[in-house]
């Protein structure tokens, strides 16, 4: 199965297009959070990707919370936040969100390890994890040289070992490729990211 993903597309009218048109190759859409700013423009987005040619999973980011991304009229999506789905014969699972919680104030949405811990305790098998935050240790290194990354989605990902774990949120490791176990990490950004996954 062909799967186009991405993250953090914050308002990119760009990156947008640019995805849009990869689509008609696509068998499933990935987004991996953050699709406006601080809570605003989701609407706008939404109308950005109106022309995408495949389905679409997505997983809120810390701009924008899991209910809003619901309501904002994204063409056929499945958003998932503690859940998970099933396409085509393969299993996926999403968590949205900052996690451990951001500086950036009252307009985040965040969760806390122990939070994300018991969102992701639901998870018992996946072919695809879909976390907006990546893991402690892969993809999460800030410009200023910090890991960031989240305790318990690796927890999650060295349980369940699906073969991908997509993520974003620290912007500096867009474009980053590694491995935990068997699964292959990827901090995917707003550029358009292919992947070839079989159930």
């Amino acid at each position: 199965m062909k799967i186009l993903a991405f993250s953090d597309l914050h308002l990119s009218g760009r990156h947008a297009a640019d995805i849009v048109a990869a689509s008609a190759g696509a068998d499933l859409v990935i987004g991996a959070g953050d699709f406006c700013n601080m809570r605003q423009g989701l609407d706008r987005v939404a109308a950005m990707l109106a022309g995408l040619q495949a389905p679409m999973v997505a997983v809120p980011g810390n701009g924008e919370s899991a209910d809003e991304l619901r309501v904002a009229g994204f063409p056929e999506t499945t958003v998932l936040h503690g859940g998970e789905m099933e396409f085509e014969g393969l299993r996926l699972f999403g968590l949205g969100y900052g996690v451990p919680e951001t500086p950036f104030g009252s307009w985040s949405c965040d969760l806390s390890e122990m939070q994300a811990a018991a969102m992701l305790a639901a998870c018992g098998h996946a072919d695809i994890l879909i976390s907006h935050s990546p893991p402690r240790g892969l993809g999460d290194v800030t410009s200023g040289g910090l890991s960031v990354g989240s305790d318990a989605v690796r927890a999650a990902a060295e349980r369940v070992q699906p073969q991908l774990l997509l993520c974003g949120h620290v912007h500096d490791c867009w474009g980053f490729r590694g491995n935990l176990g068997r699964t292959q990490v990827a901090n995917l950004g707003p550029m358009v990211s292919w992947f070839e996954v079989e159930p």
